[in-house]
């Protein structure tokens, strides 16, 4: 039963992966240059209206654009220290 026990806790926090950085750190170092307003095609924080087509497109297409580049976006959104997690992190703060 031990072992069990063991075995689940390993899994659950395995399964609980979160964002190393604070997304408004990340933002504020790398997003805000272009999606404070300065660029018209980057949508800017908060602009639900804006993000909801980009969000339903899916997360996981989401962190590929942002990682490979998309558009005028340059690769790793120039987070070069950034994981999946912290984008995605970062993405759902900025679109709220």
């Amino acid at each position: 039963m031990k072992k069990l026990l063991i075995a689940a806790s390993i899994a659950l926090c395995a399964f609980s992966v979160q964002a190393a950085q604070d997304p408004e750190a990340v933002f504020n170092r790398s997003c805000g240059a272009c999606h404070n307003g300065q660029l018209p095609m980057a949508p800017k924080k908060g602009d639900v209206a804006a993000w909801t087509p980009r969000l339903q497109q899916g997360m996981p297409t989401m962190i590929k654009h942002v990682t490979e580049g998309f558009n005028a976006m340059p690769p790793r959104g120039i987070c070069m220290d950034c994981t999946a997690e912290d984008y995605q992190a970062v993405i759902e703060w900025m679109s709220k």
